[in-house]
């Protein structure tokens, strides 16, 4: 159900999004369509850290943004389905993938792997969801729709999966073999699994779904399953629309209200941190892994023992910006408020940059495209639905659903 918003409610998104979708344009390769993993707020100068570093996430929510902004006509639409279906025919025929699975990181002009990454499988399930999405969003170009499956289709599910522990692994390294980490508790690999269930040549024992625990947290008055960072609810759902489902066969959640709960908690979590941090407040919160001053942090979980491990008073818009689609009432207006009160340093030519902090004034030079992917396919599914009615109208996802998950009334 498309949400109501307000006319300035409503501009203000569009604005959001058309900016995050720029990002996926500009810092992609125009040939490959491996989009760069981050890059300067400006769009200009990037640092050597950046420079010419893709991500395959990253790419997987570029395809997806160049299925929404052909839908919403920002930008002429042979342009973009040559941009989506160049994207599609270099990961078909060039980028380098073991049984199907991709690279974290690759080098954007020509797909070799860089930093000895690992092949991840979250990170190539985020980009077959792209993939997915966009076989259905231009459903009528053939070489789009077989491109996409030809990528779906040749992920060898089965070789991830740990026999010995029933879990699915989360990465492989050619120096390594398999790393030891499998998921075992309910985070992003929902997606993951979803998109192993449906696999009609390769697929995963149906138990492997009910296997991962449901790891339980309780913060004040609210209750919910999953422990991560609030970005663990956030990019699955991006593409699955699990708000009438429910897996009723053990456990009976629907994950859906789960993560509305979860972006509620994180919020009065946040706000009860005021006594150290005085800037939050009940329209300026959201921590989630982002950029700091001091570097990369793996912050906003829930840890038992040392609940504030690691926080600085950082606010990081995409932790509230994932969340549009879960919390419109609390989300959208907190955004407005960072741009109001901190656009002129932290709202540029991609929208938001990736975190700030407002007590000591420091801004990130640069933005990350998978916070921008998540963030602007939240808004679409609060503003449309549409990325969920691209994603869940795949043979591919009805199929892996199916085996899971029971609708509910309403």
């Amino acid at each position: 159900m498309v949400a109501a918003l307000t006319l300035d409610d409503d501009h203000f998104l569009e604005d959001l999004s058309r900016r995050a979708f720029l990002y996926f344009w500009e810092q992609a390769d125009p040939h490959t369509g491996l989009v760069l993993d981050r890059a300067a707020v400006d769009g200009n100068q990037r640092t050597s850290h950046s420079l010419d570093v893709a991500s395959t996430a990253a790419t997987g929510f570029a395809i997806t943004a160049c299925c929404i902004a052909a839908k919403r006509n920002w930008m002429q639409g042979n342009a973009v389905r040559e941009r989506v279906r160049a994207t599609l025919r270099h990961l078909a025929y060039e980028q380098a993938h073991q049984f199907g699975w991709y690279y974290h990181f690759v080098n954007r002009k020509n797909g070799e792997r860089v930093w000895n990454c690992e092949v991840s499988t979250i990170d190539t399930a985020l980009l077959l969801a792209g993939a997915l999405t966009a076989q259905q969003c231009f459903a009528a170009d053939d070489e789009i729709y077989t491109l996409a499956q030809q990528i779906y289709d040749r992920v060898n599910f089965s070789w991830m999966l740990d026999a010995k522990s029933g879990f699915l692994r989360m990465a492989w390294k050619p120096e390594l073999g398999f790393l030891p980490p499998v998921w075992v508790d309910y985070r992003e690999n929902v997606l993951l699994h979803i998109l192993a269930l449906g696999s009609a040549r390769s697929t995963i024992p149906t138990e492997t779904w009910f296997r991962f625990a449901r790891d339980p947290i309780v913060f004040g008055n609210y209750g919910w399953v999953g422990r991560g960072p609030i970005f663990t609810h956030q990019f699955p759902q991006a593409y699955l629309d699990l708000s009438r489902l429910r897996d009723g066969q053990r456990y009976g959640i629907n994950y859906f209200q789960n993560s509305v709960v979860a972006t509620y908690a994180h919020r009065a979590y946040c706000l009860s941190l005021r006594s150290f941090y005085a800037d939050y407040s009940e329209n300026l919160w959201g921590v989630t892994p982002s950029d700091s001053s001091i570097g990369y942090v793996i912050w906003g979980g829930w840890e038992t023992n040392h609940p504030r491990r690691d926080l600085d008073g950082t606010v990081v818009p995409c932790a509230v910006g994932g969340s549009l689609m879960f919390a419109p009432e609390i989300c959208v207006p907190a955004l407005r408020t960072m741009r109001e009160d901190f656009g002129e340093v932290a709202y540029g030519r991609y929208g938001f940059a990736d975190a700030f902090n407002p007590a000591s004034g420091w801004v990130d030079p640069e933005v990350l495209g998978i916070d921008q992917g998540v963030t602007l396919l939240s808004a679409e599914n609060l503003r449309s639905c549409q990325v969920w009615k691209w994603f869940m109208a795949s043979p591919v996802i009805q199929r892996g659903v199916g085996k899971v998950f029971e609708r509910t009334a309403g």
